[in-house]
């Protein structure tokens, strides 16, 4: 039998993830894997009544730096996934959903990883502030869907999961002036 675990344990236990190192009966022998188990997290496309894209600016420690990116945060143990878009958007940039559109989900590293993403398009936002997480200095921005491409084309976006929400976005735009959305 191909793929069988022989053997499995964790190495690491973190606020966030685990690691996990498993023994599997591979065609080739048996192998070693380490494998990320996260819980999942949400990104929101959030759109105001004037078009613009609402981002947040936080410093991201593995980066070094501050990041531009769309809100985003990560699930709660046995929390639906739309409840957590909505509380990470009213705690990142104090803005309620009044509609929830699935854009897409997607393994973000499945080499390594089991983090799932879930990316929602957020419309008919109203003032609905949360206390956020007390590590985070968030600062929101607000872009035009043109003006957040410039930003990935001059480097400002250099976050994957907001560079994929952009472009899902776009394609829903696309579909919708189509009449297919």
């Amino acid at each position: 039998m191909t793929n069988e675990i022989l053997s499995s344990e964790t190495v690491f236990r973190g606020r966030a993830f685990k690691i996990q190192q498993d023994r599997v009966q591979r065609p080739n022998g048996p192998q070693t894997y380490d494998t990320v188990h996260h819980i999942g997290a949400v990104a929101m496309v959030p759109v105001d009544s004037d078009g613009r894209i609402l981002f947040v600016s936080q410093y991201r420690h593995a980066a070094r730096h501050r990041l531009l990116e769309l809100p985003a945060g990560t699930l709660e143990e046995d929390e639906p996934v739309e409840e957590t878009a909505q509380r990470e958007l009213r705690e990142e940039v104090g803005m309620a959903p009044g509609r929830l559109t699935k854009l897409a989900d997607f393994f973000l590293a499945p080499g390594y990883s089991t983090e799932r993403m879930h990316i929602y398009l957020a419309e008919d936002l109203r003032p609905d502030s949360l206390a956020g997480d007390e590590d985070e200095e968030l600062e929101t921005k607000r872009l035009t869907l043109d003006e957040a491409f410039a930003a990935i084309h001059s480097g400002e976006i250099e976050d994957a999961k907001t560079m994929l929400g952009l472009f899902l976005f776009k394609e829903y735009l696309t579909k919708k002036e189509l009449g297919s959305a």
